[in-house]
């Protein structure tokens, strides 16, 4: 079988790579210039599967137009981005009026499991396409959940991206807090890992991370910030009034324009310690009234 594979930044290259060890025939393309193939259309040519991993929906949309002439009836579109639902459900009725089928299928578990071809896998679309595309699925993930219909993948990756980015702030404040109290960093993560309050960054993002000072997790502080703002446009959309979303996606783009562009998203810890650190003014201010008073002659 042959498989398109369009996008191979730090996912894209490992999880193409596990597509071709499983023995299919995949035509890669980039617009880095990375791949076996020269343009989308190419990727695409006579490929029964074409598999997209870029950047947003829009960088979808564009990937998938550009490849569309190289498509073929009963061929499969499998969006593997973290893209919004709205633009997913549109592009696949535009393809479905060409009798091109589409599922959505982003996935979790960044590049060690994107490596070893044990990624977590949720996929939206009809059960019958998804049946026809599960072994070259299986080629990358291990865990495959058929979230319902087209759309419902990348809804399913917004929200469980919101938590991490959630659990992502809470984790670096109760660091930040702790330090300022006095607390022993490392043991206070050793406690929080032994109690109920632990979660992936303080099991592995803060030890792996911040305490080594690498911020190099290979997921990019604006890719976490764009999943947060999909799931609080979801949540807006089923008019369901979420608080605690609104106010983490305004801490992650207030954050991403005080941080270095390509920011890793574990550099979060460097705007939150930056919040609490004293200005110049205030701290010249604070030097100037602790002067004694000159006695007056």
């Amino acid at each position: 079988m042959k498989v398109g594979f369009i996008g191979l930044g730090l996912m894209g290259n490992l999880m193409s790579a596990n597509v071709a060890r499983a023995g299919f025939e995949v035509q890669s393309f980039d617009v880095n210039g990375k791949g076996n193939c020269r343009s989308a259309k190419e990727a695409a040519h006579n490929a029964e599967i074409l598999i997209t991993m870029v950047p947003d929906g829009k960088a979808v949309r564009k990937a998938v137009f550009a490849a569309l002439p190289g498509l073929s009836r009963g061929a499969i579109v499998i969006d593997m981005s973290s893209s919004d639902p709205g633009t997913t459900r549109e592009l696949g009725a535009l393809l479905k009026k060409k009798g091109i089928h589409m599922l959505d299928s982003p996935v979790s578990g960044a590049k060690a499991k994107a490596a070893d071809g044990t990624l977590a896998l949720m996929v939206g679309g009809d059960a019958k396409v998804l049946k026809k595309a599960r072994p070259v699925l299986g080629a990358m993930g291990t865990e495959i959940f058929h979230t319902g219909g087209l759309g419902s993948g990348h809804a399913t990756k917004a929200l469980n991206n919101y938590l991490g980015a959630a659990g992502t702030a809470a984790g670096m404040e109760a660091l930040l807090i702790g330090e300022k109290f006095g607390l022993d960093p490392k043991t206070l993560i050793d406690v929080i890992n032994a109690s109920t309050g632990k979660n992936s960054t303080t099991e592995r993002k803060i030890p792996q991370q911040v305490f080594t000072r690498a911020f190099a997790s290979g997921f990019a502080h604006a890719l976490m910030t764009k999943d947060v703002g999909i799931a609080r446009d979801i949540a807006r959309s089923v008019k369901v009034k979420a608080p605690y979303l609104e106010n983490t996606a305004k801490l992650w783009k207030t954050s991403l324009s005080r941080l270095p562009a390509g920011a890793d998203h574990t550099e979060i810890y460097h705007y939150l310690r930056k919040l609490s650190a004293p200005s110049r003014a205030a701290a010249s201010l604070r030097a100037r009234s602790r002067r004694k008073p000159r006695r007056s002659t």
